[in-house]
């Protein structure tokens, strides 16, 4: 009795111990599982163009812009807020492309700005932006885009305010977009708004009602003013370089001039010296063999009359062209006639 006793003691201590084992693995199990999931708490999927900021104990931590599978520490000791900071969003302001009557209501008052020269125009503009910092624009500010319509509506009113009715309209386009740009994207970093300006365009720009027609036939006479002064300028660009040219043309055909006479001079000058140097030489011979050359280049020109008492006889110039030179043969030269006799005279 005693032995069976004692054998169903041992036996009821092996199942405890067994049961105690399988209760303890359990509870190891269990907790390892609630363990896991909670680490689990702190994966998230980032896509490209997003950004997630990682908050410890509600203080941020970091910002994560890497896309792929991430993991912080499992809430309530960290947490993570994803942010868009790749898409490319829009607001517009005042009239609407297209619009030509006049606007009313709320976007009557977006539309009306007034200009430096206290006229009043109606416009429409559009603000394209991005997030460029994801903490600042999600915990920095309440609404980002509340602010943005307000900032955009005073930068644009403070550009257009600084400009003339005629450069809203027409001339200074460019630039009011661009100092707009400026001064907005100015604005919202003082106010740690986190967005980035990308473009400010004037849509529709237009006088009011009333005057419209005064200003289109003003802005029709400044596009004929440029249409002329393009044409003025067309024109120029075609007549200058001719006139250019032609100008270099004649310069160089006058400094040629010049460099022939001035050759011409020259050796004239050094035959005069030459002969001057032979006259001295020799003065007789010198004066009669000039006399000799002139005569021959003179008379050959000269038309020559034979006079006799009361009569005047033409010498005919037989064998000479009208010009008293020798008429030009195939063969050979005609030989020069006689010189005329002392009687004859020249006139």
């Amino acid at each position: 009795m005693a032995a069976g006793r004692g054998g169903g003691s041992a036996e009821e201590e092996v199942r405890r111990s067994v049961r105690r084992t399988l209760a303890n693995v359990v509870t190891i199990l269990v907790c390892f599982g609630l363990l896991t999931a909670w680490i689990l708490l702190g994966l998230y999927q980032l896509e490209p163009g997003q950004a997630a900021v990682i908050l410890r104990f509600g203080r941020y931590s970091r910002t994560v812009t890497e896309p792929g599978l991430k993991l912080h520490l499992p809430p309530p000791l960290e947490s993570h807020e994803i942010v868009n900071i790749a898409s490319i969003e829009r607001e517009e302001f005042g009239m609407r492309p297209g619009e030509t009557t006049e606007p009313s209501g709320e976007e009557a008052l977006e539309a009306a700005v007034q200009t430096s020269d206290n006229n009043i125009v109606n416009l429409g503009f559009v603000v394209q932006y991005k997030v460029k910092d994801a903490f600042a624009s999600r915990y920095r500010v309440a609404d980002p885009r509340s602010i943005l319509r307000d900032a955009a509506q005073a930068a644009m009113r403070e550009v257009v305010g600084r400009t003339t009715i005629d450069g809203v309209l027409s001339e200074k386009r460019g630039e009011v977009e661009s100092e707009t740009q400026e001064v907005l994207q100015g604005i919202l970093d003082r106010y740690e708004t986190g967005l980035d300006i990308l473009a400010v365009q004037l849509q529709e720009v237009q006088p009011p009602g009333p005057v419209r027609d005064a200003f289109d036939d003003v802005l029709a006479a400044v596009q004929d003013k440029t249409r002329a002064v393009n044409e003025a300028e067309g024109y120029a660009n075609e007549v200058l370089p001719k006139a250019r040219a032609r100008a270099a043309e004649l310069a160089a055909e006058a400094d040629a001039y010049r460099k022939a006479r001035v050759a011409e001079a020259s050796g004239e000058s050094q035959r005069f010296t030459a002969l001057l140097t032979e006259y001295r030489k020799a003065p007789d011979v010198t004066r009669k063999r000039l006399y000799l050359e002139t005569m021959e280049a003179v008379l050959p020109r000269v038309e020559q009359v034979i006079v006799e008492p009361g009569t005047v006889v033409p010498w005919l110039s037989i064998g000479r062209n009208a010009k008293g030179a020798p008429p030009v043969s195939s063969s050979a030269p005609s030989a020069a006639p006689a010189p005329a006799a002392p009687r004859a005279g020249a006139r």
